[in-house]
């Protein structure tokens, strides 16, 4: 198994900026993908952001305002947020796919809300 712990979620001001981290139990320089997810409440998880052997994508409704890095000396997964919307409420959660298998941290709340 692959442990993965976010961190970095909290209460936030519209407009503001947050970074959340995700920290693996393992390596991730072989990882076949990594990437955020979030789900809001009574809502679908949907994909925010992912970075793969095709490059770093993002979902149109943080393209411009998230950015995705890795940092595989620390294991370790950031999402970069600013220019906070209400709707970017939600608990993210961070994966990683090594091996052809998926990993899921348990997530972390986000709140944009005056």
């Amino acid at each position: 198994q692959v442990q993965l712990v976010e961190s970095g979620g909290g209460f936030v001001q519209p407009g503001g900026s947050l970074t959340l981290s995700c920290v693996a139990s393992r390596s991730i320089d072989s990882a076949n993908t990594l990437g955020w997810y979030r789900q809001a409440p009574g809502k679908d998880r949907e994909w925010v952001a992912s970075i793969s052997r095709h490059g770093t994508n993002y979902h149109y409704s943080v393209k411009g305002r998230f950015t995705l890095s890795r940092d595989n000396a620390r294991n370790t997964i950031n999402l970069q947020m600013s220019s906070l919307k209400s709707d970017d409420t939600a608990v993210y959660y961070c994966t990683t796919t090594i091996d052809y298998v998926t990993y899921w941290g348990q997530g972390t709340q986000v709140t944009v809300a005056s």
